[in-house]
């Protein structure tokens, strides 16, 4: 006989809570996606309002490619749901646990090493998860993005990439969650205050040094050349008051042939990074009896990857990459960055607070199988990972909604620069270059979508355009 819920311990309700949750939230997911798998199934034909937008070719590409995605994600996510829900079920965060207390011990490290524990514990799991995502990330790379054309890795560059990856995570994560760890246990009653400061220090330090000493451990990034795009690059730039220091382009085409742009940098040392795979002069997958421009040597170009001509030119022009930066600037002139930063740090110091508040409830820990010890950074897991879910996807949509709205501002901050026209264009071709598909389910989209479909970026541009 089944017993009533109310008649449960509160450690079995928080844990069926938690995964009962996280069950609702998959099969959420899962139905938006099934919705969207519509679309993309019976969208077969270009519609009236994109016709002078997309060839029927692409369209077709397209549609195929986020198709195979769209199945994709939802086979991973179901290994994904299905495997968190047995390490829970079967007790894997506690047996870690034990692991990790027996690796320490055989050093002579006793229970009172909690902190060493931890982070051996957190060592075996990053590994855990590295080692049974690799198949997925395998066939995403090398079957999906390479049956459509993107992917320009070797299995050889992939695989000393993910070690490498790996490798740099271990030597930021396991020094900063020591010293968090440490300051939690020493903070006293107002350690919540110094973890959030220090988690803020971090945060700015890792931002400020990314690009000029992680990013280059895995991407070859070089100074963009003399010339008119340099020149007119740091003209837009003084216009707006953008300190702009130094413009770079960096080697993507060797790992995708997908393209971006970004800007980064505190105060007056500002820097922008354009992909090679964004400028139609200058990538290497453009094939054109055209001289192209001279290309930076890269001793990891000949056996590493595989850039493969295209029959079209990829990328964009000079004064649409200017329109594209046009909108990249418009998100730092119009203090997005900034608020984006401030909603960050007030949503990371209001859940340090409720951790401290949560912290010593000895509930939760039982109700995840540690009966006899408290880990502080089992705490910070349960806590953070599966007390605060409810909370962090109704966050994860808000964000989602304003990162919306960020970007039409932006778009309209390059339309005031008078680059209506060019970002109008751009837009376009970047959705060809990267096969997005331009129809979405209205659901899936408002859920989703950071950035606003292209119809609707495109009908904001419109009216300027066409004055």
């Amino acid at each position: 006989m089944l017993q009533p819920v109310s008649d449960l311990p509160v450690e079995q309700l928080i844990f069926y809570a938690v995964l009962g949750f996280s069950w609702t939230v998959y099969l959420w997911e899962a139905y938006l996606s099934y919705r969207q798998r519509r679309i993309y199934r019976s969208t077969t034909h270009v519609p009236q309002e994109l016709g002078k937008i997309m060839d029927s070719d692409t369209f077709e590409k397209s549609r195929l490619y986020q198709l195979d995605k769209s199945n994709f994600s939802f086979w991973s996510g179901l290994y994904s749901e299905t495997e968190g829900t047995l390490i829970l079920l079967l007790g894997g965060i506690p047996f870690l646990w034990a692991v990790a207390g027996s690796v320490t011990a055989r050093f002579g490290f006793g229970s009172e090493y909690e902190i060493t524990q931890s982070l051996v514990f957190l060592t075996l799991a990053t590994l855990f998860s590295a080692v049974t995502g690799l198949p997925w990330s395998l066939y995403s790379t090398f079957i999906i993005e390479e049956k459509h054309g993107f992917n320009q890795q070797t299995i050889g560059f992939f695989l000393k990439d993910a070690v490498k990856k790996f490798v740099v995570t271990q030597c930021i994560l396991l020094p900063v969650t020591s010293l968090l760890l440490y300051i939690i246990k020493i903070g006293g009653d107002y350690f919540f205050i110094y973890a959030w400061l220090f988690t803020l220090a971090v945060s700015l330090v890792l931002v400020t040094i990314y690009a000029d000493y992680i990013a280059p451990l895995f991407d070859k990034f070089t100074p963009l050349p003399e010339g008119e795009l340099k020149t007119d690059i740091e003209t837009m730039a003084k216009s707006i008051s953008f300190p702009l220091t130094k413009v770079y382009v960096v080697e993507g085409s060797k790992r995708s042939s997908h393209s971006n742009a970004y800007f980064y940098g505190f105060f007056k040392n500002k820097r922008i990074v354009l992909f090679d795979t964004l400028l139609e002069d200058y990538s290497p997958l453009n094939k054109s009896g055209e001289p192209q421009p001279e290309q930076p040597e890269s001793e990891d170009t000949s056996s590493e990857s595989k850039a493969k001509p295209k029959n079209k030119k990829q990328g964009c022009n000079n004064p649409e990459i200017l329109a594209v930066l046009g909108h990249e600037l418009g998100h730092w002139k119009l203090g997005h960055t900034v608020k984006n930063i401030v909603i960050s740090q007030m949503n990371s110091f209001l859940c340090f607070s409720l951790f401290a508040v949560l912290i010593g409830r000895k509930e939760l820990f039982v109700a995840f199988g540690f009966d006899d010890s408290q880990p502080t950074l089992i705490g910070l897991m349960i806590i953070f990972q599966f007390i605060f879910s409810p909370y962090n996807e109704l966050l994860s949509f808000c964000l989602t909604v304003l990162s919306r709205r960020f970007e039409f501002q932006a778009d309209a901050f390059a339309r005031g620069m008078g680059k209506a026209s060019e970002l109008y264009s751009a837009l376009i071709k970047l959705n060809k270059d990267n096969l997005g598909f331009p129809v979405a389910d209205w659901l899936f989209s408002m859920w989703h979508y950071s950035h606003p479909p292209l119809l609707e970026r495109l009908r904001a541009l419109g009216n300027a355009k066409q004055d």
